[in-house]
């Protein structure tokens, strides 16, 4: 097995990655890192997990230590918010004193911070597409020093529409530059538009990623809709570890999340309706142990990078397919073993059966004790015996326009 003192890194970015306990690469960094380090591009599929992140930063600041300039060299667009801080992050631990911090450019967080960052010196800007579009456009920094592009998690900024922005961007890039992507799925769109901007790229596959990692155990519960929180509460109860719980929509993420609050569940939430500020606190508190349930929808899903997550639960089942890889991807990462749970309806026997044919995989079922709790439903007021009387103009009583109050027959 290759470790990373065998990789062609200078000894500065060695020492680094020794300090953060980084010994061995994954498969995808020890095949990507000597190509990239050359100058080549590269387009590399592979499943979440795998350590991508490692795979295009290393050769970024490689190229950093090697020729120091000033201004923006390298570019990393990210779909989402949480996926670009993770990205820094991993740069913050091996950059050292050496280098410059790099300007994370995304919604929710203070542009003159953000700014501020660049006007310091900053080499690298990470940022999410339509941030960066926009500040771009008002010509608040110049990229025609940018020498390295990469598009982290391509299939998911077409998932959220962010290929038009992309192909606003990248012309007003150098074209001498070095492109890299890397992507979960090789989509037809995503990878014309590779054809477009890569140069005869290495191309590097690792394993089918529209399939699970073997290292995950898929498990299905048919529940009815009424006793799926008490499920959840359940299963959440008999897992000491860390529990990522996936919600289709944003409204019914944070009804669930508060009624495991209110159960005594120490919770995090994380969706489109939360500031940044919100989102980073949550995803700070799942990370340190502070709480041990995240309750998220699919798109803060690929922003969320934290070790040793010991069950995925899918509340709802996904809107697409790919989003269950996405999903269960969060768990059983870097070799370690994981279990993954989806909830279904009886109506929705079909739906999971075709998930099941276009992902081709199997997934176990398993039977729901009947003495699981309902949900109580707020019973609606009995108003058969009841008159309406008009309120009339002046009266003292609070009332909404055209409300009526009601007194017994």
């Amino acid at each position: 097995m290759v470790r990373f003192s065998e990789l062609p890194i200078s000894p500065y970015l060695q020492g680094r990655l020794a300090a953060a306990e980084f010994v061995t690469p994954t498969e995808v960094q020890a095949a990507a890192i000597p190509h990239a380090i050359q100058g080549k591009d590269v387009l590399a599929t592979a499943q979440t997990g795998t350590g991508k992140t490692l795979a295009f930063l290393i050769p970024i600041l490689e190229k950093f230590l090697a020729k120091p300039g000033d201004g923006v060299q390298a570019l990393v667009l990210a779909p989402t918010r949480e996926l670009a801080m993770q990205i820094n992050t991993q740069y913050e631990q091996l950059r050292g004193r050496n280098l410059p911090a790099a300007a994370v450019l995304i919604g929710g967080n203070s542009e003159r911070s953000q700014l501020e960052t660049l006007r310091r010196g900053a080499n690298l800007i990470v940022a999410t597409p339509g941030r960066f579009e926009d500040l771009l456009g008002r010509r608040m920094f110049n990229v025609k020093s940018v020498h390295t592009l990469v598009l982290d998690e391509a299939d998911r900024m077409l998932d959220m529409g962010f290929i038009p922005a992309i192909r606003r961007i990248v012309p007003q890039l150098p074209r001498s530059r070095q492109t890299m992507c890397f992507s979960a799925t090789l989509d037809p769109a995503v990878a014309h538009l590779m054809e477009d901007y890569l140069r005869s790229p290495v191309r590097l596959s690792f394993g089918s990623t529209r399939k699970a990692s073997e290292s995950v155990d898929l498990t299905a519960y048919e529940v009815q809709a009424d006793q799926k929180l008490a499920l959840l509460q359940r299963l959440l109860e008999s897992e000491s570890g860390r529990s990522l719980v996936f919600v289709r929509t944003k409204r019914a993420t944070q009804r669930l999340a508060d009624k495991l609050e209110r159960a005594g569940l120490r919770v995090s939430v994380i969706h489109g309706d939360r500031t940044q500020s919100q989102r980073t606190n949550a995803l700070s508190g799942f990370q340190q142990g502070k709480s041990r349930v995240l309750v998220a929808t699919d798109v803060a899903s690929r922003g969320i990078h934290v070790d040793n997550i010991a069950q995925v639960i899918n509340y709802d089942l996904p809107a697409v397919a790919e989003d269950f890889i996405h999903r269960v991807g969060r768990t059983g990462r870097a070799g370690l073993s994981g279990n993954a749970i989806t909830f279904f309806t009886p109506l929705e026997r079909s739906d999971l059966a075709v998930l099941e044919r276009n992902l081709q995989l199997r997934i176990r079922r398993e039977r729901v004790d009947s003495d699981l709790k309902k949900e109580e439903r707020v019973k609606p007021v009995d108003v058969s015996g009841l008159i309406p009387i008009p309120v009339k103009p002046g009266s003292k009583t609070m009332r909404l326009p055209g409300e009526v109050l009601q007194r017994h027959a």
